[in-house]
């Protein structure tokens, strides 16, 4: 019997309870995530991505893997990149999101692969794409070295893997920070999304995610090369990128 746990924001719950109750905040908050997205990060989301899309150095023609992309903000930026001889996977393990997500891309008037799937588990073979972004989905995940992993087998060598996600703060900022986590953000939740427990936990799950120095060690211990990150607002945010070799 495994009985393996693991933390759920400062909770410790069974390893095999971790993805039903991360399933059950985004489920909640999908209704509500882009306006939320906008009020919490005071739009700098969007500069966030937009970087991301920059440094991905992806090219016409080529292959993307949206790993955990949720409302498909990474897949809609990427489509136009790759134009009509590339592709763009739009993925998530969560319904509720992916659905939102895909009803995005339709608005968008673009036809995107899109699959339900699970990170540790990738249902693409080996060496098929020629960049894999996860955004703000990797601290979600149980298995983060198994998630990173099945992210490098599916590159191709060569192929960059690119980790957006909220990380360590300037120390100067920390209690500024950790107030505006931990007493706003529940507040907003459950004006915007009738949901605080939610945005607690989601305060909570950055606090656990390893920092930037731990990510990159986990990156290259996965197998990837000239691994480095990019600071965004302070260390709120961090961008690291991996090669295949």
């Amino acid at each position: 019997m495994n009985d393996k746990t693991t933390h759920f924001g400062f909770q410790q719950v069974a390893e095999s309870e971790k993805a039903g109750k991360v399933r059950g905040v985004f489920s909640s908050v999908a209704g509500s995530y882009d306006v939320m997205n906008d009020l919490m990060s005071f739009g700098l989301h969007r500069l966030w991505k937009a970087f991301t899309v920059q440094i991905a150095g992806v090219r016409k023609g080529d292959r993307v893997l949206d790993v955990a992309g949720g409302t498909a903000d990474l897949s809609l930026a990427f489509a136009k990149k790759v134009g009509p001889t590339g592709q763009v996977w739009l993925t998530d393990i969560n319904h509720a999101m992916l659905s939102r997500g895909r009803d995005r891309v339709v608005d968008n008037g673009l036809l995107l692969p899109v699959a339900q799937c699970d990170a540790e588990k990738l249902p693409f073979p080996d060496n098929h794409f020629d960049v894999v972004t996860v955004a703000f989905g990797l601290r979600n995940m149980t298995h983060k070295d198994q998630a990173i992993a099945e992210m490098r087998r599916v590159l191709k060598p060569g192929g960059r893997l690119l980790v957006l996600e909220f990380s360590k703060v300037w120390k100067p900022l920390a209690p500024a920070y950790d107030f505006y986590s931990f007493k706003l953000l529940p507040m907003m939740g459950e004006k915007v999304a009738k949901d605080a427990e939610s945005y607690r936990y989601l305060a909570e799950s950055i606090r656990m995610h390893p920092d930037q120095e731990s990510l990159k060690e986990l990156m290259q211990n996965a197998g990837l090369a000239r691994v480095e990150y990019f600071n965004m607002t302070a260390g709120v945010v961090a961008l690291h990128r991996g090669y295949k070799l």
